[in-house]
């Protein structure tokens, strides 16, 4: 089905000059000199994408936009303007525009956008596609995922919040372990009394002991008054005990004795004190290989691991990005994230997970002006994974064949994109027309 455009412009030549262009790449176009012409146009069928000047009377830009907005919600509208600045620029935002070009502007620019915005309608019915056979939440107690592998996830979270069992949550820093960890506290029976929390990798053994099971006044220096510990203040709720991994194989002991005699003893005291607890744990770290390494007890390794939940890293649910930085985003309503900023957000692969995409956005919010553009992340980051090797950062001293580096790059960028030069163009940071231009200088073919 073929993408329909409407172009409208006071000069007829722009009109004419756009439609032209955009007809060559085979899209179906429709012009009008006025918004008023437009807005006619409009009323009589249904267009996926408007391209608009700014500056016309009566009718002007804005107005269109806002038109449009109000009657076809899922119509893109994409401005041009030889007058602009921020604040147009963020007036047009706010009113739904999907970007804004200044004239005079190079016509690949105007199609890159429209390819964006061909991939984004595209993505949005998949998604669509994808809620109609899974009518599942995409939110669970404050955790953002609608991908297969976080539907799972909330399954087992529902699953296992009635029953009383330990769970062990399992999965890369940044994840959301500890969110994991607060949904299965929601789901219980528990849920009104205390859910208490402690990374066992933040404090050193002996302070980690005396936190956990408390002490009495005198047990050691500085021991002026008598303790609960967190078994004690988690009674009859839950403790979540973040990278049990870190435990010392003396404090694994102690620990396995709370879970099987349900009862703790105070640093210093003799007293027993029963507790009512439910433990959930949680690690980075590959747990069965600490135990062969004896660094882990086995009989602790099974009391924890009654349930275990495997958390995805973000790279492996890229399909969740587009809500997380919705989620993110809304922490900070007068700014605006740009299209193609949003795309380089989509594509960088976290290897700090969700922890890692909110301190970018964050970052980005603080030091950007009103709209967050590519400049305002951290691109270097963005761009490059750790695994990516320099290119020339340094010119070999017996030179190099430059044609030959130019192709070889071409031909990754295709095979990465899968053959999608849209992609493979995004990859290189040029626009399509100009990959396809390379693509003819280097003799460049895809195979069918």
């Amino acid at each position: 089905m073929k993408t329909e455009i409407l172009v409208v412009d006071n000069e007829k030549r722009m009109c004419t000059l756009i439609k032209q262009s955009l007809e060559l790449e085979s899209f179906t176009v429709q012009t009008a000199h006025s918004g008023a012409d437009a807005i006619a146009l409009l009323n009589s069928k249904n267009f996926d994408i408007v391209v608009t000047d700014l500056k016309m009377t009566p009718i002007d830009g804005l107005a269109l936009l806002k038109h449009i907005k109000e009657n076809s919600p899922s119509t893109e509208v994409v401005i041009i303007t030889a007058f602009a600045t921020q604040d147009t620029a963020l007036d047009a935002m706010k009113s739904g525009a999907y970007d804004y070009l200044i004239k005079p502007f190079k016509m690949d620019e105007l199609l890159l956008r429209i390819d964006r915005i061909i991939k984004q309608k595209e993505l949005l019915k998949e998604n669509e596609a994808l809620k109609k056979q899974h009518e599942r939440p995409t939110h669970l107690s404050g955790i953002v995922g609608k991908s297969k592998k976080m539907r799972e996830v909330f399954d087992l979270i529902k699953r296992v919040g009635s029953q009383d069992a330990s769970v062990l949550i399992r999965g890369e820093s940044g994840t959301g372990k500890e969110l994991v960890a607060n949904a299965i506290h929601e789901q219980s029976a528990r849920k009104s009394k205390n859910l208490i929390a402690i990374n066992c990798a933040a404090l050193p053994e002996n302070l980690l002991e005396s936190e956990l099971f408390g002490y009495e006044k005198g047990a050691f220096t500085g021991a002026v008054s008598s303790k609960k510990g967190l078994f004690e203040l988690a009674d009859g709720g839950t403790l979540f005990l973040d990278e049990i991994g870190d435990l010392s194989l003396s404090l694994q002991a102690k620990l396995l004795r709370v879970l099987q005699k349900k009862e703790v003893v105070h640093l210093g005291g003799r007293e027993t004190i029963k507790v009512d607890v439910r433990l959930i744990t949680a690690t980075h770290q590959n747990l069965e290989k600490m135990i062969d390494e004896q660094l882990f007890r086995n009989d602790l390794y099974y009391r924890i691991n009654l349930f275990p939940i495997n958390l995805p890293p973000l790279r492996e649910r890229k399909e969740d990005i587009p809500e997380l930085i919705e989620f993110f985003m809304a922490a900070y309503p007068d700014k605006i994230l740009a299209p193609i900023a949003k795309l380089s957000l989509m594509e960088y692969d976290y290897p700090g997970n969700i922890r890692e995409l909110e301190n970018i956005i964050s970052r980005a919010a603080i030091i950007s002006e009103k709209i967050i553009e590519n400049v305002d992340l951290p691109t270097t980051k963005l761009t490059q994974s750790e695994n990516d090797v320099n290119i020339l950062d340094v010119l070999p001293e017996e030179g190099i064949i430059l044609d030959d580096l130019i192709k070889n790059l071409i031909i990754q960028a295709l095979q990465r994109a899968g053959g999608k030069k849209n992609k493979a163009a995004d990859l290189l940071g040029i626009t399509r027309r100009r990959l396809y231009s390379m693509m003819e200088t280097h003799n460049i073919q895809l195979k069918d």
